[in-house]
């Protein structure tokens, strides 16, 4: 089992908060893991994407040129990742702020608005964890618990009066993914 994923949308979106706990939870779910973040200079406002490799085998090269799955935050991502995807696979797209629109392979997509749910809950930010929960959901390769176990590791003490509403994003996520 190998998933290729690329996780895109615009700096300031979490995109690469997403994938780093994406990858970290699944290694610690016994899975081979890369994470090979990927942004502009602009940093808040400029694209922003990242590569991540979930395997139960070894991982020979940390480039995805041809996801199994999308990520989309924005349009941007989706015009520019979405042709490359490959044909079957899984695109999660924050229906908020992306139109499906132009050339995509044959691909199940998942829409789910991200930027509405999180604003419902009170913070625009954690529009990511709704994205993160809805393809968690959909692709099962970690266990939803587990996730939340590891956001709290990944938000730290600092952070810590944020976890409850990441875990509620997240589970909203998964809501919003379930068919």
């Amino acid at each position: 089992m190998t998933e290729k994923v690329i996780i895109a949308g615009f700096g300031g979106q979490g995109v690469l908060f997403l994938g780093r706990l994406l990858a970290q939870a699944a290694m610690h779910e016994g899975k081979n893991v890369t994470f090979f973040p990927s942004y502009g200079p602009e940093v808040r406002g400029g694209r922003a994407n990242c590569a991540v490799i979930i395997s139960s085998g070894a991982i020979f090269s940390p480039m995805v040129t041809q996801p199994d799955a999308l990520l989309a935050m924005s349009q941007i991502s989706w015009d520019h990742f979405a042709p490359r995807m490959r044909p079957g696979g899984l695109a999660v797209v924050n229906a908020s702020m992306v139109v499906l629109r132009g050339s995509a392979p044959a691909v199940r997509v998942v829409e789910v608005r991200a930027s509405e749910i999180a604003t419902d809950l009170g913070d625009i930010r954690v529009a990511n964890m709704v994205i993160l929960g809805a393809y968690v959901r959909a692709r099962n390769l970690v266990p939803l618990p587990a996730l939340v176990e590891h956001l709290r590791a990944a938000l730290g003490a600092r952070k810590a009066d944020l976890l409850d509403l990441n875990r509620r994003a997240i589970e909203k996520g998964a809501e919003a993914a379930q068919p």
